[in-house]
Order: structure tokens, then C-alpha cells, then sequence
């Protein structure tokens, strides 16, 4: 049975595909129309979800979208009536994108499925799935654990902005929820937009720069703008927020009790900083306390997470360190890309009643490992017709070859295998260096990313080797947990480091290995195993025979705004338009200074700035 999972015309479009069950492929439709968070129907995604099993449309038993539009246009009517007339101008902007297309949604997945070869209606083949249902399933059905409490958190679905669950077998049940405008999700955001960073986009940015700060407001906020309840929920202060009735997320007061908003040009000061790490600080706690609800309701020893608030992987983190569940999983697409692999396993379990398979382990997702990959001849034909100088070489002799360029302080596009699914690079479409470099951080932050140099990157670690380095005892494979790097890693700083303050901080050097060193000791990890990710895994292998460290660093291969590279011929882009120095795509190997095509114009002028 073929089941093809949605997400679309919101932000983060994507698609995936059951095949008896089991996930084969899933992808956004960022990758494809390097559109960073493309909202529209994600018809490419698609495309490659059903030629990776050699489907046509119509072969597809179920299609399944990922939340209910006339739902979620009952809440629009209602929040704009509720607050008429304050909100008629939104009211009167939105109005023509639902009646002129998203209240239709059946004919418009018709429509695109005919463009890829589809000759008959879907009719009842097409299902919808509320969408924190859709979040609970795909924190769930691929997750390791028999049965589990299930807790979603993003900003806001059809009604729901939070929700507690528990999965057995191959049942999913929402138990409680939250609703809008209650949302730690649009609270996050809120002050994302605060300070001058892109909703549904930036909120990484906040959670990077917190630490850099002082959480000075945390009081303030959870007693003038959060009203938090004995059972784990919380209401917010509306007269703080605007996105009710205006096009903005703050109001006047919000900006009367933080300061005024921060433009995005604008100099990062102190008070931003502490803006930063306060409503970090709020989230942690926040989430603690509904963890400890959820453990308390519905008594099982493991949990499941989704929605894009698990994407904040310090507060999983402190959830794994300090939280009353044993074990947690959390899906590694949790924004709105991964609600596509809920939708298809709630067709295939609950609507088609499907029993649901003993879960895997580690887990069902194969390493996130679910885009597609391109054989050697494939590639060579792409660099040939670039007029690229290349190598192609056996697999030690690629190894070796990287691991020189690594402790000779280059930068290597690594491009392997299948593409990643979900916002992390995770050693198939990553760019390496050397992390023991304390100037490493900096540099790719600014002559190959193109992004502001206090922007941490994360460390990829061998699995047999994570205790050594880091102070983590689960997994983590998907890099959604932020861990303190092992004392005995860590250096003593000078007296003039000591005294450093706000931004300043960066030029510390706190541990061997300060290019994944947060300014709090702490580090976003990814644990590399042998078996999910072998040819990553044998490259870090090389680098920790040659160089006695098992770490490298690891940021996704793409510039600021850009998408990660999901093909060839994106990967050369970025190549020849930043500062990296050697490019790996499969036996392929590229010296930038062997290169001899005209300089390519520098690539961060082709994407808008995320």
C-alpha cells in the first residue's frame, strides 16, 4: 500500500511516502526550488517521492494532508469577528488567498497531482488529518518506543497550539490541548520579530544568541505577560501582542515594556541579548512544566516531541537532563515539513487500519536519510558540463584526501549519499572543518556562510566516542539536543577572557575544541553511528586516528537565505561562490585552486536574507 503524506501553503512544504508502512523517502520543496521555507504545494517533493519507488500518482492508495483548512478558517472567521473591527484590515488582506484557493484544497492536490502524470480524481483515496494529530503521529509511529506520552508545541495549528497525547500500538489519541492565541510558539516568535529576526525562520537566531545574554526579564515576563496554571497550561496577556487584529506580532506596550523593536540592520545591544536569553529561560521553564504535566497524566516512562518549538534544542536538552521521562524522541522534521509523515502514517494506521510494525531501533527514520542521491557517473556528467577540474578516487584515498584538507584548516563541502529530511545537515549535505581552530567559528560564519559571526555551529562526534567529549548519556543523532562539553575538554580562561561581556564573549576560548564551544560550555550535538551514516562515519574515524579528536564541525551546506544544497549542480554553486575550499560529491573531489572556470559572482546575492 502507497501512502503519500502533505504539508503545504503555510511554510516548509514537503512530501513523504509510506510504502506497506514503511517511510522511503520524504523531502521539502525548499530543496527543489531553492526557495528557503517554500510554502507553496510541494509538486517537486512529490515528483521524487513517488520515482524513488518507480510510482505513478495513481498507484497512490491514500494521500493524506497534514491539517484541515476549513478548520483552520474557522478559527480566521472567528479571532477577526471576535475582534471586529480592530482586525478588518487583515481581515481584508486574507480573505482573497483563502476564497481564491485555500478553501479548496481537494481540487487544488487534484489539480497538482495531474501535473505529474496523475488521470484520475483522488475522490475518498484523500484524507485530512487535523494538525497536531499529524505532529503526534510523526513523533510517534517512527519513534523506538512500544507506547509513549506524545507532546507537540508550535505556534498554532488549526486551534491547537499544544498538545498532550499518548501513542500505543498503532494508535495515536490527543488527550488535552491548548488553544490560540495561547501559544509558547507565537510567544518565541513574538520576540523573534522583537528583535528584528524573520518569524517562522529567525527563531534559531534567538535561541543562538541567548546565551550571550542575561535573562534580567524573565521575571517580568512570566508575571506580567504569562499566566501559568497548575495543570501545565498558560494564558497569555493579549493587550502585549498584536498579531490578533494587526500585521504585526508586538504591541505598543510590548515595545513599552522590552524597548523598542529592533530593526534588522540595527546594532545587536545588551538589551537585545537579555531579550534573548529571557524568553529562552521562559520557554525552558514552560516546557519543563508541561513535560511534567504530560509524565504526571499520562504515566508512561518514555515521550515523544514535535512541533517547531521541539526544534529548540536547549530546552530538550534540560528536558532530557532534568525531566521525569526516561527516554525522549524527538522527530527530527518537527516543524510543519514532518506534519507530511504524520499525515501518511495516520492513513495508513488509523484510517486504513494498518497494524503498526515492532518499532525500530534506533528509530524508523533512517537517519533522516530520506532525500535523493546521485551515482558517480551522475555527477561527473554535471562537473564535466560545468568545465569543473576534478579527481575521482576510491573511497581511502577520498578520506585521506579530506583529512588533509580538514587539519590544513580548509572548508569541505561534504555531499553524500541521500538528502537529508528536515533543517539539519547531518553529514550527507554538510559543510566540515577542523573544530579544535578557535578562529574556525568565525570564519566560516563570515567567508563561507555569510552570516553573523555569533551564530554557533555544532559538532558532529563518533559514537563510541561521545562520553570523552561531551556530557550526554542518550543519543543523539539528529542534532536536537544541546549538551555541556566535557570538563575534562574544557580550558581555563585568561583574565582578559573573563571580563569579556555581551558579544565580545565569542573571542573566548573555552574548551580543545572552541569552534563548537557555545559561550556557555554547551555545544549542539550529533552523534555519527557506523551504521546509519557509514561514510560520514568512517571520515570522522580517519580524523580522529589522525588527529586524536573525534569531532568535527558540522553546519549545513548552503548560504545565509539559501536552502541546503540538494543537488550536484548546487553544491558546485556554492563551491565557487564562497570561500570553501575543497568539495567532496561522492568519489568526486574539487581543489578550489585547480579550478580554472571564470570566478563565479559571490553567492549569497542569490537568496534573500533569512
Amino acid at each position: 500500500m502507497l501512502t503519500l503524506g502533505l504539508s503545504a501553503f503555510y511554510h516548509d512544504s514537503a512530501a513523504a511516502l509510506l510504502d506497506d508502512g514503511v517511510l522511503v523517502a520524504a523531502a521539502q520543496q525548499e530543496r527543489f526550488s531553492r526557495k528557503k521555507h517554500d510554502a507553496g504545494f510541494p509538486i517537486d517533493a512529490v515528483a521524487y517521492c513517488l520515482a524513488e519507488v518507480g510510482a505513478r500518482p495513481d498507484d497512490l492508495d491514500f494521500v493524506a494532508f497534514y491539517d484541515k483548512p476549513v478548520r483552520k478558517f474557522q478559527r480566521l472567521l472567528a479571532t477577526h469577528l471576535a475582534t471586529a473591527p480592530g482586525g478588518f484590515e487583515t481581515f481584508r488582506r486574507a480573505m482573497p488567498v483563502w476564497i481564491g484557493g485555500k478553501l479548496f484544497q481537494r481540487q487544488l492536490i487534484d489539480g497538482a497531482l495531474r501535473d505529474v502524470g496523475a488521470t484520475r480524481r483522488l475522490g475518498k483515496r484523500l484524507l485530512f488529518a487535523e494538525h497536531h494529530e499529524s505532529h503526534a503521529a510523526s513523533a510517534f509511529y517512527p519513534s523506538p518506543f512500544e507506547e509513549a506520552a506524545i507532546l507537540t508545541i508550535d505556534g498554532v495549528g488549526e486551534w491547537a497550539t499544544t498538545s498532550l497525547g499518548f501513542g500505543s500500538g498503532s494508535t495515536v489519541e490527543i488527550q488535552r490541548e491548548m488553544k490560540f492565541p495561547h501559544s509558547l510558539g507565537l510567544l518565541y516568535a513574538a520576540f523573534t520579530a522583537h528583535l528584528g529576526f524573520k518569524v517562522n525562520s529567525g527563531e534559531y537566531k534567538v535561541m543562538g544568541l541567548a546565551p550571550y545574554g542575561e535573562p534580567r526579564y524573565f521575571n517580568q515576563i512570566m508575571d506580567e505577560v504569562v499566566d501559568y496554571r497548575s495543570d501545565g497550561s498558560f494564558r497569555l496577556d493579549m493587550s502585549f501582542f498584536d498579531f490578533l487584529v494587526g500585521s504585526s506580532m508586538t504591541s505598543d506596550r510590548f515595545a513599552m515594556s522590552f524597548g523598542p523593536a529592533r530593526h534588522p540592520d540595527d546594532e545587536l545591544m545588551q538589551n537585545h541579548l537579555d531579550l534573548a536569553a529571557s524568553v529562552q529561560l521562559v520557554t525552558e521553564e514552560l516546557v519543563l512544566r508541561i513535560v511534567r504535566e504530560a509524565h504526571a497524566s499520562v504515566g508512561v516512562p518514555d515521550l515523544c516531541m514535535a512541533g517547531g518549538v521541539a526544534l529548540n534544542c536547549v530546552a530538550n536538552g534540560r528536558v532530557l537532563r532534568e525531566g521525569p521521562f526516561d527516554r525522549i524522541w524527538i522527530q527530527p522534521a518537527a516543524g510543519d515539513a514532518g506534519g507530511a509523515i504524520g499525515a501518511a502514517y495516520l492513513a495508513h494506521h488509523c484510517f486504513a487500519r494498518r497494524p503498526r510494525p515492532t518499532p525500530m531501533v534506533p528509530d524508523a527514520m533512517s537517519g533522516s536519510l530520506l532525500g535523493p542521491g546521485f551515482g558517480d557517473d551522475e555527477v561527473e556528467r554535471v562537473l564535466t558540463a560545468a568545465g569543473a577540474v576534478f579527481e575521482r578516487l576510491d573511497d581511502v584515498e577520498l578520506r585521506d584526501r579530506a583529512v588533509d584538507a580538514l587539519e590544513s584548516g580548509l572548508a569541505v563541502g561534504w555531499f553524500q549519499g541521500r538528502m537529508e529530511f528536515g533543517p539539519r545537515a547531518l553529514g550527507a549535505r554538510s559543510i566540515l572543518a577542523d573544530p579544535r581552530s578557535a578562529e574556525m567559528q568565525r570564519s566560516l560564519n563570515l567567508r563561507v556562510k555569510f552570516r553573523e559571526s555569533f551564530r554557533p555551529f555544532a559538532p558532529s562526534v563518533l559514537h563510541e566516542e561521545v562520553a570523552s567529549w561531551f556530557d550526554l548519556d542518550d543519543d543523539s543523532p539528529y542534532m536536537l539536543l544541546v549538551a555541556d562539553v566535557a570538563e575534562r575538554r574544557l580550558l581555563g580562561m585568561s583574565a582578559e577572557d573573563m571580563q569579556r561581556t555581551g558579544l565580545d564573549q565569542i573571542y573566548a576560548t573555552r574548551s580543545v575544541i572552541p569552534a563548537v564551544t557555545h559561550v556557555d560550555g554547551s555545544a549542539r550535538v550529533q552523534i555519527v553511528d557506523r551504521a546509519t551514516n557509514p561514510r560520514y562515519h568512517a571520515l570522522l574515524e580517519a580524523w580522529h586516528e589522525r588527529t586524536g579528536c573525534a569531532v568535527l564541525v558540522n553546519t549545513s551546506f548552503n548560504v545565509c537565505g539559501e536552502p541546503i544544497v540538494a543537488t550536484p549542480q548546487d553544491a558546485l554553486d556554492c563551491f565557487l561562490g564562497t570561500d570553501i575550499d575543497m568539495l567532496v560529491i561522492e568519489n568526486c573531489l574539487l581543489d578550489k585552486t585547480a579550478q580554472t572556470m571564470a570566478p563565479r559572482p559571490d553567492h549569497r546575492h542569490s537568496f534573500d536574507l533569512d
